[in-house]
């Protein structure tokens, strides 16, 4: 293969930190509820704390390998250097096609906040069309627009909880209407699973290793920062929208903390809510296009995409072909599909790629190893339980998908020139 410019190290701790937290506050914390209300009541709060072990278990296991590891592509090298081509393989397609749905569900969030009624789909397409022309043009111009963005979207919910808890509509006792436990652990474990997909983004950190400063120090710390934060976010703002609407208004109502506000008389904030999901949409969106971007770069380095999308641009030092590509599939992704089971298909690809992740960790040993193995072995059996107990139609296309890309790999090992098959 053709050597190709190199990815610059551009980002530090703190801009490393602002992309996992505009990848984790996107509009899973103005959605997510309602799902996980509605199959698990007051439970919920347990399912978001179940969410955040796992994710917590699966932060340490990227961010141990990532720091041994620290280049472009996350789970897709730890697998393939860990435990070899195909598991690598797997984590990689279960990224990128995973991420394309979130992406093209993150686009069509925005537009329902942003777009006036009947131009929803016309502007998500323009807003993945922006985004993808901001990546183009250089990582530190992704960087600086996330802050922004991830600036706006602190400060819209901030207002949310302020409203919720200052008009006098916040009832705690609404907490444990129907009780924790009234939709069963099945429930729970379910909520868990909708829940962990709106933490999933601390993974972006690690896709973009080869542009971090310091990277064995730089990467574990923003991940774990990242996730520390949101995790106290998310609690505080499901306290407050079940203590405003209760676990029957949660999941009566696709907006959420929306309607709490409306709930009490700070009327003013109602439009700042839509602003700041717009925003969070639109942030999630950002940093997803960045990294999907990197982890078909380096799939294509390996062969395991075609080697045209390895390509670097010579000025702005990103993978421009893999972004433009991948762009255009998410545009098309908005055109014509019903985008309602995203958030379950994307959440089986993610949750292979954190069960790779973990079981790559677990091999690590001596100077390499940061954390215990324990953490491993649990985030692995959360994975695997939360890919069982999402809804069936999730998991048949998940099924499906990972299949397709079983296939698409074996033909092109079979077809393909010897020298293009990397170490298969």
């Amino acid at each position: 293969m053709n050597k190709t410019p190199a990815l610059a190290r551009r980002l530090g701790t703190f801009d490393a930190v602002v992309i996992g937290l505009g990848s984790m506050i996107g509009a899973g914390i103005f959605a997510a509820f309602t799902p996980a209300a509605q199959v698990a009541g007051a439970g919920l709060l347990i399912g978001l704390v179940l969410a955040a072990i796992v994710a917590y278990c699966n932060a340490t296991a990227s961010a141990q390998l990532a720091a041994a590891y620290p280049t472009s592509g996350g789970t897709y090298v730890y697998g393939r250097e860990r435990l070899g081509p195909w598991p690598g393989f797997l984590a990689g397609w279960g990224f990128i096609v995973g991420k394309a749905a979130s992406s093209a569900a993150m686009a069509m969030t925005f537009a329902a906040y942003a777009a006036p009624p009947g131009w929803e789909r016309p502007v998500a397409v323009a807003a993945v069309l922006l985004l993808v022309a901001v990546n183009y043009r250089g990582v530190t111009r992704t960087a600086a627009l996330t802050k922004l963005i991830v600036t706006a979207v602190l400060i819209a919910l901030a207002i949310v909880v302020a409203a919720v808890w200052g008009s006098g509509s916040a009832d705690p006792s609404r907490l444990w209407n129907g009780g924790l436990l009234g939709h069963g652990w099945y429930g729970i474990l379910q909520s868990a699973g909708l829940l962990f997909f709106a933490f999933a983004g601390y993974a972006r950190i690690a896709t973009m290793g080869e542009e971090v400063t310091a990277p064995r120090r730089t990467i574990p710390r923003a991940i774990l920062i990242a996730l520390g934060m949101v995790v106290v976010i998310y609690a505080v703002i499901a306290l407050s929208v079940l203590s405003a609407l209760g676990p029957a208004g949660v999941a009566g109502t696709p907006v959420p903390l929306a309607e709490a506000v409306a709930a009490g008389s700070w009327g003013w904030a109602g439009p700042v809510v839509r602003i700041g999901a717009a925003l969070a949409a639109l942030g999630a969106l950002l940093a997803l296009v960045a990294g999907l971007g990197r982890t078909s770069l380096a799939m294509a380095r390996e062969a395991d995409l075609p080697t045209w999308f390895a390509a670097v641009h010579p000025r702005f030092q990103v993978p421009h072909r893999a972004e433009l590509a991948l762009g255009a599939a998410v545009c098309v992704i908005i055109l014509i599909a019903d985008l309602r089971g995203a958030i379950g298909f994307s959440s089986f690809g993610v949750l292979v790629y954190y069960l790779i992740a973990n079981l790559s960790a677990f091999t690590q040993t001596g100077s390499d190893r940061l954390y215990p193995k324990f953490l491993q072995v649990l985030g692995s059996l959360a994975c695997v339980i939360l890919v069982v107990t999402l809804p069936w139609e999730s998991v048949l296309a998940g099924l499906a998908m990972f299949a397709a890309g079983l296939l698409y790999r074996a033909l092109r090992l079979r077809y393909s020139k010897p020298d293009t098959h990397k170490s298969a």
